[in-house]
């Protein structure tokens, strides 16, 4: 049985991005080969980390799991763990050690002058989607322009830095000799040159290409979102990693219904006789109308929770409501017929209003809302 990635980075399964990253950071930086020098266990532990973040790490992939475990991903071209090479993992640093995690330790690809392997720049696109594929997920196919290694396309290895795309330097200092790395100014730390290429490509070997790319959106995403599709950005050159696609979400308002975290909000307006005599309305949801009964003497401001007909959580734990919001509508225009019954009603009893102790106020139904 496979291990539980939220028990292999030592978090909750409710954790936040940024506590998924820093338990990341503390395991990769605890296990890294560089510390642990021959060292089988401490590898493995490094895999299974890395592994673990690149699922929780990605709403998409997140959801998914927690939905249906590690068998989401078997067999069906999702992220397994298994497929993962140290130079894959160590693509991860550049985003959560900021750039800086392969000075900290002898070379960037582990090992120790070992040649690097770049990773395409990530390319941007914004999604827009509504309520209904908000709550229930959608797959999207967007047309991507990205940059792919141009076919025919021959590399060498960099004379200038013999492969490792870094230049070393050693310069004293008043403590002793330190040695410094930085990229190579020739090849810009691919490790590779071009011998060779076809009239399309640009510097780098690449051209520009159209390509269908097809997303998975899971239910709950919100507005300001992002999902990474990973490897679908633009290529490097040579043998570097593909940059990912990271899809911005964009909410597209819905004319009814208002949304408030996984909660669904729907103004009903009724009418003084409907509200007086009681009366079955049908009102919109986001899976279809559906038909309620207010009950006589319903007054105005009265909320009516329909449970599970908000929008489902991200992670997969619950389904938020949707909250009816009763509005009984007072005309402004009455005919002389009119006007003298509501005269005579004036100094009715049955008119003068009598709040009982379980109406709640304004103030307590908002707090009931927010609770």
């Amino acid at each position: 049985m496979k291990e539980d990635y939220y028990k292999i980075l030592g978090i909750e399964k409710g954790a936040s991005e940024a506590e998924i990253k820093k338990a990341y950071r503390k395991k990769a930086i605890e296990y890294h080969p560089d510390k642990n020098p021959g060292d089988k266990s401490a590898e493995e532990k490094f895999k299974k980390a890395a592994a673990a973040y690149e699922v929780l790490s990605d709403p998409n992939k997140r959801a998914k799991y927690d939905q249906y475990g590690h068998a989401a991903f078997d067999g069906s071209g999702g992220f397994s763990g298994g497929g993962m090479n140290m130079e894959d993992i160590f693509s991860q640093f550049g985003d959560i050690f900021g750039g800086h995690f392969g000075g900290a330790f002898s070379g960037f690809g582990g090992g120790g002058g070992g040649q690097r392997r770049m990773k395409g720049s990530n390319l941007r696109i914004r999604v827009k989607l509504t309520l209904e594929e908000i709550v229930n997920g959608v797959e999207k196919k967007i047309k991507v322009r990205r940059k792919v290694q141009a076919p025919d396309v021959r590399y060498t290895t960099c004379s200038t830095c013999n492969g490792s795309g870094q230049i070393l330097r050693v310069t004293n200092t008043i403590l002793g000799r330190m040695q410094t790395a930085s990229a190579c100014h020739v090849c810009q730390g691919s490790g590779q040159t071009i011998l060779s290429k076809p009239t399309d490509a640009d510097a780098q070997g690449l051209k520009f290409v159209e390509e269908t790319v097809s997303i998975q959106i899971p239910g709950g995403v919100s507005d300001g979102m992002q999902l990474k599709v990973s490897g679908k950005g633009n290529d490097a050159p040579g043998n570097g990693i593909p940059g990912d696609l990271i899809v911005l979400i964009e909410e597209v308002e819905h004319d009814l219904l208002k949304r408030e975290g996984d909660n669904l909000h729907y103004d009903l307006y009724v009418s003084f006789s409907e509200a007086t005599l009681g009366v079955s309305k049908e009102i919109e949801t986001v899976s279809g109308k559906v038909r309620i009964k207010l009950e006589p003497g319903i007054q105005s401001g009265k909320i009516l929770r329909l449970k599970g007909k908000g929008v489902s959580n991200v992670n997969g734990y619950n389904k938020g409501d949707l909250l009816v919001h009763v509005n009984v509508w007072t005309p402004k225009e009455l005919s002389k017929e009119q006007k003298d019954f509501f005269e005579r009603m004036l100094e009715d009893p049955n008119f003068i209003p009598k709040p009982e102790k379980n109406d709640k106020s304004f103030f307590e139904k908002v707090k009931d809302m927010f609770s």
